[in-house]
């Protein structure tokens, strides 16, 4: 019987990762709710909002702070032919896309930024 294939060394310090379990909570969507709106004031995931909640210990800040989608084929092949690219160039269209969602938000503020300043007579 050989011994189990070794790991290699940077996959070590993610152990504890690999060793967690997802829990899903059934709460009525009041709770949801409130902890999602919690965790948006307080800039943080929903995932660390629950781990304060329940007094467990919490990173300082997120080791990869990011915004996660999924996306099957049919949403693959939607993104390419809006952006103009093959529906195998997954990482075009992520560029893309990633691209989009910076616009969305330079957008956002100059409309907050357009609403907020004073109007001229």
């Amino acid at each position: 019987m050989s011994p189990a294939p070794r790991k290699p060394a940077r996959w070590q310090g993610s152990e504890p990762a690999l060793r967690a379990v997802q829990v899903a909570f059934d709460v009525e969507e009041a709770v949801m709710e409130a902890v999602r709106v919690a965790a948006f004031h307080a800039n943080v995931s929903t995932s660390t909002q629950i781990r304060s909640v329940l007094d467990l210990p919490v990173a300082a800040r997120p080791k990869r702070p990011r915004l996660t989608v999924s996306l099957d084929t049919a949403d693959y092949e939607l993104l390419a032919q809006r952006y103009g690219l093959a529906p195998d160039d997954r990482l075009g269209i992520k560029e893309a896309a990633t691209r989009e969602l910076i616009a969305f938000v330079q957008n956002a503020q100059k409309k907050k930024n357009s609403a907020s300043s004073p109007k001229k007579k």
